[in-house]
């Protein structure tokens, strides 16, 4: 345990009035102040220096010891099962669970999606003390897979302490313009089975080793896109 006062995360908080939740399109939440002021510092000191861009599967040696308990909090049933309430799932602490994170982006970054079907619920919870005056990287839910433009409520800003999460459906479009530099970001998602927690965890330390091998020409691929590109998952 770090030696700030607060949990680092209450799953009470998630029903506060400042939470917004809505059913339709597809379930989502947005909750704000969600972590406490103090442990903001510790936080950015512990989380990775991957070097590269994208999310990465969760390792507790990449990782200090605030980051780690952010991830167990985060984990724990308790939230799970709180978010759920709020997404309209039940039991959801009962389900696998994969962790990633991401320190930045390249442009290609971000372009809209669903998420696969692998996955039940996924969130995000932001860990940028300011962010420029910019849309780029500020997430987005979409009422369509082709229009980075069709909100269904205003752009989420990824500042300190905000979660976003969403319960996965065939029609739960998000993406966020294009955005090159830190973002620093823990996401978690609930996925149908180990089978694929561990299919998916494989892919991503690969994607961690060709980055590091091949970074530059990953920052190149895709700098130039739509800014309403898609793809299926």
């Amino acid at each position: 345990m770090t030696s700030h006062a607060a949990p680092l995360l209450d799953p009470a908080r998630l029903a506060t009035a400042g939470t917004t939740v809505l059913r339709e399109p597809f379930p989502l939440l947005i909750a704000y102040d969600q972590l406490p002021a103090e442990a903001i510092r510790a936080l950015k000191d512990d989380f990775p220096k991957y070097g590269s861009a994208g999310f990465f599967p969760y390792d507790t040696e990449d990782c200090g010891p605030a980051v780690r308990e952010l991830v167990d909090a985060i984990t724990a049933p308790a939230f799970a099962d709180a978010l759920g309430t709020q997404l309209g799932v039940d039991n959801l602490g009962s389900y696998p669970t994969l962790v990633t994170l991401c320190e930045s982006l390249n442009r290609r970054h971000g372009t809209i999606h669903t998420d696969s079907r692998s996955k039940i619920v996924t969130a995000l919870v932001y860990l940028n003390e300011d962010w420029p005056d910019t849309s780029g990287g500020c997430l987005r839910f979409l009422q369509k897979i082709d229009d980075i433009d069709a909100l269904v409520l205003p752009e989420v800003r990824p500042l300190y302490g905000t979660i976003a999460a969403f319960k996965r459906a065939e029609n739960s479009f998000h993406g966020h313009l294009p955005y090159e530099g830190d973002r620093r970001v823990v996401q978690i998602a609930w996925l149908t089975s180990e089978e694929e927690k561990l299919r998916k965890t494989k892919r991503g330390r690969f994607s961690r080793l060709m980055k590091k091998l091949f970074g530059a020409a990953d920052k190149r691929i895709g700098a130039g896109r739509d800014r309403s590109a898609s793809h299926r998952k």
